[in-house]
């Protein structure tokens, strides 16, 4: 690797391997500044990052030609300021499809896809390293930044992610996987004591981050707020040190979320390289300056000047290879018109189709009445660090109308003029939220009378009633009516709509345009159609569109469970205790996470993990089991059997035997999306099984346990079409 450092005398080219060379020309300020940010730009009175509105930046060393580094959000696309003072031009980023949606694709080549774009836009905008994926766990469906994490399953989750970062890092960028480690919830996330087993925390919340840096080698890895047993993650030194590199081979550099942790010198210790923003007395009297409290305990005898010159090494080494270093000559024009197409597609293959009674897709000539503020005010995605500024946003009413649909245009324009007139009033103006988003409260749902909506009904053959739901950053969802459960208001609404359109034989179709799981099973019966959108980002009111009139048959997945109550929910102890300002959280479900927890012990949920239903059918036959080497190889095959064409993800779950440690009822160890497949095709599937990805944390190593495996392949967790066996004759153990 070649680096050009512009030396007074010239610029001199250097070899990665003589990094040290530089290390040894900085001073102890210089060291303890390269590993600290600058500061928060744009606040506190901190001057503008060069890309406005990208999260932080990192010190230059003008005399040694080191130049500062960009650093900037981007889950569901990259997150900058659009408008500049002073400047004409606009800077939009691509809002993609959150991040539950992009796991609902199942599909990794879609998840590179999106990486390669985002990776694009950071590059294009000047940005060098890309703050995602976000990639926590689904701990319990009430944490608020849900819909920026992938899945309630490690595997899935890590390979979402791996396949993103690689996407991203393919365009000279930096991926940044988030937020290490067990960081799931937003209720007091920079304080919270997260109290989980060693095994929870190595087979569930530590799994996905395993697989992705083994698999896609990101650049970078962001400590979380949260303490782990105790010890803050920034200050973690077993879990930034000796799981991440000792047992992970992690390579890249650890930066710390924004203000994490409480003491600088045991961040640096820990093996958190760099420190964000920087400056953090900025926001607590409790704090001091970072690069004096590095320099201090450097002088006096706390803090070796050997860990220090780790930490500068471990962030130039990757540095090294950023667009800044390279003397890249940004252009602020990203193909913005084919990121469209990408963001079209990926949210596309989300769409989940929970309930289908013969009604969807729609033909053009079915009249539709579209009900709900959610049309209108269309929920691109969630708020904070998530957000995003694109060029448009496409709401579910523009949606159908631009493709077409035929839908009740004075209906369309009470619903306009009722927003209108709402919004204009103090109780529902819309407000600025904590990093400039706009925040809306939610407005009435029931406001039409029985006349209006018989008349509606007689007119018209569908009724679409669009129900949105809207998290973030900094605060978790509640298990309320208007949240979790429909306010009195929107199932007050339903009902009527389903009693009056159903009178006059026209049909009910719910559209949920949610970024987390909400109540369902209560009301499901009185529709006919329920289909799952998310939040799809720009493209949001397409996607719908033409998944009502089938253009898109719908091939996601669930990639987290919907239970039919809170009350089913096994993270009975979220967000913590004491209930009135949490400090500490057990995570008493252990490893029962998710379908974990329903299927082993016999709970129903609303709708399984991996459920998803679609347009056409398909049959799974001719399972095939291969022992080769330490794995197992799953072949079978997948028909499409119904009368149009799709798309199937294939989910392979083994059930272990019983022995000496306790096992879930079944583990998903992998799926297969299929390509779209015609009428009658079939598709030849092969899925291989590591052994060593069978195995259980026994408190000191991976045991793979003697025994029979059950090999289920399905459609998703409880629908199982095909099953298989395997014995493994003598246990192994594997080093973590």
């Amino acid at each position: 690797m070649l680096l050009c450092l512009d030396l007074s005398e010239g610029c001199v080219l250097l070899e990665e391997a003589r990094i040290d060379e530089i290390i040894y020309m900085m001073d102890l300020e210089e060291k303890a500044r390269f590993i600290v940010g600058v500061g928060l730009p744009g606040w506190f009175g901190n001057p503008h990052s060069r890309v406005q509105g990208a999260a932080g930046e990192t010190h230059p060393i003008e005399r040694l030609g080191i130049p500062s580094v960009v650093l900037a959000d981007g889950p569901a696309g990259l997150r900058i300021n659009p408008i500049r003072e002073g400047d004409e031009k606009r800077y939009h980023a691509t809002a993609f499809p959150v991040a539950v949606m992009l796991a609902s694709t199942w599909n990794r080549d879609i998840l590179e896809a999106v990486g390669r774009a985002m990776g694009e836009e950071a590059r294009e905008y000047g940005v060098d390293i890309l703050l995602a994926p976000a990639m926590n766990i689904h701990r319990n469906p009430l944490c608020g930044r849900n819909f920026e994490y992938y899945s309630e399953d490690p595997l899935l989750t890590g390979e979402m992610a791996a396949s993103f970062v690689r996407g991203v890092q393919s365009q000279g960028v930096g991926a940044c996987l988030k937020h290490f480690a067990a960081n799931n919830q937003e209720t007091n996330r920079m304080l919270i004591d997260t109290i989980v087993s060693e095994r929870a925390l190595r087979e569930i919340y530590l799994k996905g981050f395993e697989i992705a840096v083994r698999k896609s080698k990101p650049w970078v890895v962001m400590s979380a707020y949260n303490k782990l047993r105790g010890v803050y993650c920034s200050q973690n030194e077993w879990l930034l040190t000796q799981v991440l590199r000792k047992e992970w081979g992690f390579d890249g550099f650890v930066v710390s979320d924004w203000y994490a942790g409480d003491d600088p010198v045991e961040q640096v210790k820990a093996g958190n390289d760099l420190i964000m923003p920087g400056k953090a007395y900025q926001i607590s009297s409790k704090r001091r300056d970072e690069v004096e409290e590095i320099v201090e305990a450097v002088r006096d005898g706390r803090l070796s000047v050997e860990i220090l010159d780790r930490n500068v090494r471990n962030i130039l080494r990757i540095l090294v290879n950023s667009p800044s270093f390279r003397g890249y000559r940004y252009s602020n024009t990203p193909n913005l018109d084919e990121h469209a197409r990408i963001a079209y597609d990926a949210g596309a293959e989300g769409v989940i189709l929970l309930k289908n009674d013969g009604i969807l897709p729609l033909s053009l000539d079915r009249r539709i009445a579209v009900f709900g503020t959610g049309q209108i005010e269309t929920i691109k995605g969630g708020t904070g660090s998530g957000d995003t500024h694109p060029r448009y946003i496409i709401s579910i009413i523009d949606g159908m109308r631009e493709r077409g649909l035929r839908i009740d245009e004075e209906l369309a324009d009470t619903y306009r003029r009722y927003v209108d007139a709402m919004r204009g009033m103090d109780e529902y103006r819309i407000r600025t939220g904590l990093f400039g988003e706009p925040r809306a409260p939610s407005l009435p749902q029931d406001f039409l009378s029985d006349a209006e909506l018989d008349r509606f009904a007689k007119r018209n053959d569908v009724a679409v009633l669009v129900i949105s739901r809207i998290s973030g950053e900094g605060y978790d969802r509640k298990p309320e009516k208007g949240d979790f459960y429909l306010s009195d208001d929107e199932r007050s609404l339903l009902e009527k709509i389903s009693r009056i359109f159903h009178r006059y034989g026209g049909k009910v179709v719910a559209v949920l345009n949610i970024g987390s799981p909400i109540e369902i099973a209560s009301w499901r019966d009185l529709v006919d159609g329920i289909l799952l959108v998310w939040q799809a980002g720009q493209e949001t009111g397409r996607i719908v569109a033409d998944t009502l009139i089938g253009v898109v048959n719908p091939s996601g997945k669930l990639p987290v469970t919907f239970p039919r109550s809170y009350d089913d929910v096994p993270s009975w102890s979220f967000p913590g205790e004491p209930r009135d300002n949490p400090q500490r959280v057990v995570y008493e479900e252990d490893i029962y996470v998710g379908y974990r927890y329903y299927d082993t012990f016999g709970v129903d949920p609303a709708y399984e993990f991996g459920f998803g239903l679609s347009y056409t059918t398909f049959e799974y036959r001719s399972l095939e089991l291969e022992r080769i080497g330490e794995s197992v190889r799953v072949r079978f095959e997948v028909e499409n059997t119904g009368g149009i064409p799709g798309k199937e993800v294939a989910q392979v779950y083994v059930k272990a035997p019983k022995g000496r440690i306790d096992k879930p009822f079944q583990e998903l160890k992998g799926f297969h999306k299929t390509r779209l497949l015609k009428p009658g095709e079939v598709e030849r599937v092969e899925v291989e099984l590591d052994f060593r990805s069978l195995a259980s944390f026994d408190g000191e190593k991976w045991l793979l346990e003697k025994g029979e495996y059950e090999v289920r392949v399905g459609s998703s967790s409880r629908d199982i079409r095909l099953i298989g066996r395997f014995t493994i004759e003598e246990e192994r153990r594997y080093d973590p």
